[in-house]
Order: structure tokens, then sequence, then C-alpha cells
């Protein structure tokens, strides 16, 4: 018999936690009882996450993209939950062909789609690995594997993600630390360009996920036995469009 790990009472940093993937995994972390701290730019929305997830929930404005935005961040995690023993890194934008965008819009995405999910994967494991271990776990994306036209940007953040965690999970392997990617298809979250009809009429043809079931994956991968490290989880529509 194995037995799950328990979420009531865990501490999780959950990046992205107001709109989409985050927002459903906010309301079902803390569903569980864990104890979490979510951030955006936006506190409005945030607000409106929070309401909607109840549950024990600690916010601040920060950007994701920023030295200084990580730097609140934890700062946040150390006084409001005293430490860390998950990390769901999720917030991440959209984005054209990099031949289309401004020089900065392009960079920006690159600052919060990897090099946030790296400043943040930093900062947990010197929290983590002095107090017994934890589990990071990196929201990617299918978007690495089909290289569609459009997402050369985005496809480059998910595979750097890619990446960078399955070579972190040999490096803080002896910390007692997991890592685990869950890689998404097509989601009806507000980064796709379609009407929210539209999105609707995508997930009754399983053409799309909704954001609940990504969720529910993240939610499985966290409650695995101690000694279950799942590396790497796929997650796709029935009908995934690959092109």
């Amino acid at each position: 018999m194995t037995t799950e790990t328990k979420l009531a009472g865990k501490r999780i940093l959950l990046t992205g936690g107001t709109t989409g993937i985050g927002r459903a995994t906010l309301a079902a972390l803390a569903g569980d009882g864990a104890k979490i701290l979510t951030f955006g730019r936006d506190p409005d929305a945030m607000a409106e996450a929070v309401h909607e997830a109840g549950g024990d929930v600690a916010t601040v404005v920060a950007d994701a993209g920023t030295r200084e935005g990580i730097a609140t961040v934890f700062e946040a995690v150390d006084r409001e939950l005293g430490g860390i023993d998950m990390l769901v890194a999720n917030a991440a934008l959209g984005a054209q062909p990099v031949h289309e965008m401004a020089d900065d819009d392009w960079r920006y995405v690159v600052d919060v789609n990897l090099v946030g999910y790296l400043a943040c994967a930093r900062e947990a494991i010197l929290r983590m690995a002095p107090n017994g271990g934890g589990h990071l776990l990196f929201v990617g994306s299918i978007s690495t594997e089909i290289k569609a036209e459009g997402e050369s940007v985005y496809a480059a953040t998910k595979a750097g993600i890619q990446a960078f965690a399955e070579t972190l999970r040999k490096e803080v392997a002896d910390k007692n630390i997991k890592v685990s990617v869950i890689q998404p298809g097509s989601v009806e979250t507000d980064m796709q360009e379609c009407t929210d009809d539209e999105k609707q009429q995508a997930v009754e043809e399983q053409k799309m996920l909704h954001s609940d079931d990504v969720a529910d994956a993240i939610r499985y991968v966290l409650t695995r036995p101690p000694q279950t490290d799942i590396v790497n989880l796929r997650i796709e529509p029935r009908i995934q469009k690959t092109s």
C-alpha cells in the first residue's frame, strides 16, 4: 500500500494564480487545505481568484518578470508562509513570432516564462534544502514538442523549462527535492485567441481542455507518495491540434 502526500497544511507558492490554469489550481489546492501564497500584477483579478478559491490564501502584488518582483514574492513567502514545501510555477505569457514583436516585448516574455521560473526555483531550493526537501512543479507546454507555426518565442521558453527541470532533478535529488513538469495541450484560457463561446465549443468537442483538467493533473502529481517522482506528465484534449 502506498500513501498519498496530503496537501493539508503544505506551504505552497503558486505563481500565476489569478487566471486560467493558475486560478483553477488555486481553488483545487485551497480546497485540500494547503496554505498558499499567490501573486500577480492585477490586484482586482487576484482578489476575485482568492474569493472564488476560499481557504488559506495570502497574496502579494508582484511581477514575475523582474528581479524586484521575485524578491518581493519570497519576502512574502518567508513572512506569510514561514517557509515553502512546494512551488507550482505557472505564470506565463503568450507571444507572437519573434520578428513580429518589439524587442522589449519578446524579452519580457522570456523573463516571465523562463527566467521567472528559474529564479523562483532557485529561491525555493535555498529554503527547501535546509528543511528536509520539497517539490518543484513547473507548468510547461506541448508546444515544445509540436513546434506550431507562430509559437517560436513561446515554444523556446517552454523547451527551456523542460530541459531545465529534467536536468535540475538530478542536481537536487540528494536534497530530497522532487522536480516535475506538466505539459498541457490546448486549454481554454485567456491565452487563446478566440472568443469565450468558441473556447466553450472547443471544450465540448474535446479539442481543448478545461483549466480544471490541468489543475487536477497538478494536484495528482503533488499528492503522489514520497518515493514516487512524476518527471513529466503530458495532458491533452482527446482531439489535439498538433500544427
